[in-house]
């Protein structure tokens, strides 16, 4: 009898493991998603200028009133993940995050920027993190010159979608003052 050859998927546990191993080299740009680690897309300099103007933005408008984290990840253990969006905007905790990752209750909101991985943000993490609870995710869509802004997540993916063009304006729904204009984001 022939046995098919199934795919072996790792809990977050695991993956924390290789990575505290070596396993995966300091450059490897990968993230767990749904229990497959998966090789991210290579980041191009659009992609790069979007993200540090966001990050100036935020962390210049936030303050102390979040952490603004990078291209760093989140947990979702019970969904065996580990995505590394583009920017996770967290709540302030004392160990900046040292004793575990945050997870979707840490999380104000998420920005994925896509230049080259709309597809893949659109119909796979952002999917992810609505069955996850994130309450909030932007979708940065640089050919398109537009955000996708998610919000009430529900587990087939986020009841409100708005689609901003132009010189709209996007405030998170945890800091309803901090007023972005897609002209700030987006050239």
């Amino acid at each position: 009898m022939a046995i098919a050859p199934r795919v072996r998927r790792f809990t977050v546990e695991e993956y924390e493991r290789m990575v505290s191993a070596g396993v995966f080299g300091p450059d490897d740009r990968i993230e767990l998603i749904e229990g497959e680690i998966l090789e991210m897309a290579p980041i191009g300099d659009p992609h790069e200028s979007v993200v540090d103007r966001l990050n100036m933005l935020l962390c210049r408008r936030l303050g102390d009133r979040a952490i603004v984290r990078v291209q760093g990840s989140v947990r979702f253990a019970p969904l065996r993940s580990r995505p590394q969006p583009d920017l996770a905007i967290l709540k302030p905790r004392a160990d900046w995050y040292r004793t575990g990752g945050p997870t979707a209750d840490d999380i104000y909101f998420l920005v994925e920027v896509m230049d080259t991985s709309a597809d893949y943000d659109r119909r796979r993490k952002a999917p992810l993190y609505a069955r996850a609870g994130v309450a909030e995710v932007w979708l940065v869509d640089i050919p398109g010159s537009l955000i996708e802004v998610h919000r009430e997540p529900e587990t087939t993916g986020y009841r409100d979608v708005r689609t901003l063009r132009g010189d709209d304006a996007v405030m998170p729904r945890a800091f309803p003052d901090l007023v972005l204009r897609l002209s700030d984001i987006v050239l």
